[in-house]
């Protein structure tokens, strides 16, 4: 039996369902359930007093998708997300739909969507100053270059962020005392997920990034991946370990859940196992059943966030 996939609410900053421009933020929820046949039916405007009632008193975490979502595809990997999440009843959470696709280029649009990610991250920072002020706190979480919309997020907020936890960061991994050093003095705890096992990050991130700098000069060239080594250098208030245990096989797309099948939800404290010389050989959570993974991302989410 499937999880229940819970009414979600939504700041979409999408012009288009595939593809298209930045736009400031529509307020969505999803009403569908585990039914995502004809999302757009299901998909409907939510009232700035509604998401106001939604978010008054509570914990809120915001979190959103990486690169090559279209709306229906954030819509889902994130509602789904939403499902394995073991947050208490004082969180609310809060996807962020973004354009990080192109229906014709597919990956191959990768070097102009930072610049879609920041602009986003921009205006969602605007955009919880002016309507979150009445939470308990803030926190955010990230896939692939979803990174840079949480982090750019922060960096444009007044208001402080209680946790910020990035998954398969598609960032380079000295971002948070580099570009983005600002930000880990602006977040009470930060913390990473990451596994050298991503073969996206192993291989097309370094791609990306050097055609990034040729096309906007605005990165060092074939840097690391944040998402495979977690930090080069360790930013103030933050969490460690950070490295998915390697014979887990744990890949780029295992983070949120993609697959209707759900797996029970893992019951939080989940806590990434410590480094160990030599690294022992752990077993995987849930016996290995399909879609394991997901659910272990979002307990480790739920865990760090509270």
């Amino acid at each position: 039996m499937s999880l229940p996939v819970p009414t979600t609410r939504f700041l979409d900053f999408r012009a288009l369902w595939g593809g298209g421009d930045v736009v400031d933020a529509q307020l969505m929820q999803w009403t569908g359930g585990d039914d995502f046949s004809n999302p757009a039916k299901k998909y409907v405007a939510l009232s700035p007093a509604d998401l106001e009632g939604y978010v008054y008193g509570k914990d809120v975490l915001i979190a959103t998708h990486g690169f090559n979502n279209n709306r229906a595809q954030g819509i889902q990997a994130l509602s789904m997300w939403a499902a394995l999440l073991g947050l208490p009843n004082s969180a609310a959470f809060v996807g962020v739909l973004w354009p990080g696709d192109s229906e014709s280029l597919h990956a191959l649009c990768y070097p102009a969507e930072p610049v879609h990610a920041m602009d986003t991250g921009r205006r969602l920072g605007r955009f919880a100053d002016g309507n979150f002020r009445n939470a308990v706190s803030i926190s955010f979480a990230s896939h692939s270059l979803g990174a840079r919309v949480i982090l750019e997020a922060i960096s444009n907020m007044t208001l402080t962020a209680r946790r910020a936890i990035v998954m398969a960061g598609a960032i380079d991994d000295r971002c948070l005392t580099s570009e983005y050093k600002n930000v880990p003095a602006e977040v009470d705890v930060i913390s990473v997920l990451a596994s050298r096992e991503d073969e996206v990050l192993r291989w097309a991130f370094p791609i990306g990034d050097f055609a990034a700098e040729i096309l906007g000069h605005d990165h060092p060239w074939w840097e690391s991946a944040l998402g495979r080594f977690g930090p080069a250098e360790l930013p103030e208030h933050y969490q460690a370990p950070c490295q998915i245990p390697a014979d887990w096989g744990y890949g780029h797309g295992d983070y949120l859940r993609t697959d209707p099948a759900a797996p029970a939800m893992i019951a939080v404290p989940t806590r990434i196992p410590p480094p160990a010389q030599p690294p022992p050989t752990l077993p995987k959570p849930l016996n290995g059943v399909a879609g394991w993974q997901s659910a272990w991302s979002a307990s480790v989410a739920s865990t760090r966030f509270t």
